[in-house]
């Protein structure tokens, strides 16, 4: 289609706003809403208009809503923002992201209704705001028309709350965040000001974990406390994980057919959910679906930049996040403008690197990047490459032949983690005052984007000394490469392991080490990607089963998806070890119920890498450089 053919929305109104409209859900529950009108002349404009409607519980009242709201009045949508359940100025009781769906399902269809509605409600938002989307699509709304879901979740049981058995003690800090802003504590001085000491102390709160029914701050809040205690103790994959606010790919089948945008970004705590998410309803659904994936952490904020923790990736990788790529969106499913949306590849993607490895003027690594498009992912081109741990440290695409008995014994003391430094992080890891996270609960520089050596500001370590320094992490790298390395898709870990103790954990990394130069003497070794295993979930997700001590087992799970070139003079590195705290509870390696534990032991973990049992890390291997530009930005 000819650019000059092409349709789009125009600030054409002004704006109406009618606060704390209430809708009703089916059992009564009075859910707060804000509507936000194109007006003209300071009076709600005549006609219908499509709708836009997002569920937050972050408190409609605030700034951020209120931009968002009156920027899509004015270009003739109807913006519902609303109080979750609990939440805000909403009654009934909150239960976080759990009961979302039958609520949403609910607004959507009285705002298709309304006579100043076309009957198209389409839904928008992040994080939790992501999720309680596809919440509500699982009961496949008649009057639901689209969705731009920003980093939401497939299966909080497997890639966020908890990952392969292990808790993602993130939801910890957001369980204060939310205390802390939630109805009781704003009517009671007393309570908040608990809970707001309790944030301001969160490190050594999570030195103490797991938690215990009544005996933190959390119970002062008890529908919070409840749900904490509901996801770090139950780790078998059962009912409670297959309700539709936490288990969304339980019902891809019954989903809403729909076109969807899943937005995300490859250091976001939902980077595995976003592209599953994309491949299953595309499998799935005949209407259009669209992903995409750039070098982002979690929230808005960070799409519009191009730094993620330490590293910075060029102009191209910041977009904005709420208005280009979402209005034309919108409108083509909306409204039914021509906007030549529908004409374009489904999948954008950042591929990362390229860059000079060089400290910017605002004191980044340039790592660099660039855009590329496709029709599917993971990309039909990419082909997926075992490379093999050997001893000595090396990793090499051949196979082991010649090393019989080849294995690495370390020893992993519960009492000392292998400190959390990045990953794939929403809420902050830091000792910092509580007036520096931001609304959401990050600090500056969380995110995955570092180099893996341990700094102060994380409270998790002391030491100075890189991660790999340490006698409980193996490392297994390649020599310098001689062309580029073009790594773009899903990652599956594939070991073989003995332990001491009937039930311990896993953990592998992706690094990508830069040669030393002038800025970085030492070098960087830049976490790309990783995940953790819980050797009980092994072989399934619902029945855990205990190892016996020194019989070997293979483990196979999945690390985060991602898109990285190791340029030449660089190396493919592989971390394994057992514990990445504070990001994951640590295992005592005793076997006791989770979340009961008192008492931890020494476990004495083996890695085999022989040519019987040849440990590997399968990585998708584009062939060549990307091919893209700013012509594959959204």
């Amino acid at each position: 289609m000819a650019e000059n053919a092409r349709e789009g929305s125009h600030f054409q109104y002004d704006v109406s706003i009618e606060r704390n409209v209430m809708i009703s859900a089916r059992d009564g529950t009075q859910l707060a809403t804000d509507l936000y009108f194109p007006a003209v002349g300071g009076q709600r404009a005549s006609g219908s208009f499509p709708l836009i409607l997002e569920r937050t519980p972050y408190r409609k009242k605030n700034t951020y809503y209120l931009r968002k709201g009156c920027w899509y009045a004015r270009l003739g949508y109807v913006m519902a923002i609303q109080d979750v359940r609990g939440r805000g100025e909403s009654a009934g009781e909150w239960y976080p992201f759990a009961e979302e769906a039958e609520d949403g399902f609910d607004t959507v269809e009285w705002l298709g209704t309304q006579p100043w509605s076309t009957g198209k409600v389409g839904t928008i938002g992040t994080s939790y705001a992501g999720s309680d989307q596809s919440a509500l699509a699982t009961l496949d709304p008649p009057h639901l028309a689209a969705q731009f879901i920003s980093m939401g979740a497939s299966n909080y049981h497997d890639c966020s709350m908890r990952q392969n058995g292990c808790l993602e003690q993130r939801f910890i800090i957001y369980a204060y965040y939310m205390a802390m802003t939630s109805q009781e504590a704003q009517a009671d001085p007393v309570l908040k000001t608990a809970i707001m000491n309790a944030r301001g102390n969160i490190g050594e709160w999570l030195a103490q974990l797991p938690v215990r029914e009544g005996q933190t701050p959390l119970s002062l809040v008890p529908n919070i406390e409840r749900w904490v205690l509901d996801i770090q103790n139950r780790g078998d994959y059962d009912d409670y994980w297959r309700q539709r606010g936490l288990s969304i790919e339980h019902y891809w089948d019954e989903q809403a057919d729909v076109p969807t945008v899943f937005w995300g970004g490859w250091y976001d705590s939902y980077a595995r959910a976003t592209p599953t998410n994309f491949v299953e309803l595309s499998r799935r659904k005949k209407s259009r679906q669209y992903l995409v994936m750039g070098p982002w952490t979690h929230g808005d904020g960070p799409c519009e930049t191009s730094v993620s923790g330490d590293v910075d990736f060029g102009p191209s990788a910041a977009q904005d996040a709420y208005h280009r790529f979402p209005l034309r969106f919108f409108d083509t499913y909306l409204k039914g403008l021509r906007t030549g949306l529908d004409e374009e590849p489904a999948v954008r993607l950042f591929v990362m690197g390229g860059g000079d490895g060089r400290r910017t003027d605002t004191g980044q690594l340039g790592h660099g990047g660039v855009w590329q498009t496709a029709e599917t992912w993971p990309l039909p081109e990419a082909r997926p490459t075992p490379f093999y741990l050997h001893g000595g440290g090396r990793l090499r695409r051949q196979s082991p032949t010649d090393e019989a008995n080849a294995q690495t014994t370390f020893v992993f003391d519960p009492n000392d983690p292998v400190p959390t430094i990045g990953g794939c992080i929403s809420a902050a890891f830091t000792i910092m005052e509580p007036g520096a996270y931001d609304q959401r609960g990050n600090p500056p520089g969380s995110g995955r984007g570092h180099s893996l050596y341990p700094r102060t500001e994380f409270f998790a370590t002391r030491d100075t000394l890189p991660l790999a320094a340490r006698r409980d992490v193996l490392c297994f790298q390649t020599d310098p490469l001689t062309e580029p390395l073009s790594i773009v898709g899903p990652i599956v870990a594939r070991l073989w392991i003995s332990s001491s103790a009937v039930d311990t954990d896993f953990t592998v990394k992706v690094v990508d080490v830069h040669p030393p130069n002038g800025d970085y003497p030492d070098g960087y070794a830049m976490l790309v990607t990783d995940s953790i295993l819980r050797c009980r979930y092994r072989d399934s997700r619902e029945k855990p089963e205990f190892m016996t001590p020194d019989e070997v087992y293979p483990l196979e799970f999945s690390l985060y998806p991602t898109a990285n070139v190791f340029a030449p003079g660089h190396r493919l590195r592989i971390d394994v070890s057992s514990s990445n705290w504070p990001r994951f509870d640590v295992n005592p390696n005793t076997g006791q119920p989770l979340g009961h534990h008192r008492r931890a032991i020494c476990a004495t973990n083996t890695l085999l890498h022989s040519a019987e049992h040849p440990s590997h890390v399968e990585l998708s291997l584009a062939s060549g450089p990307p091919v893209g530009g700013a012509s594959g930005a959204p």
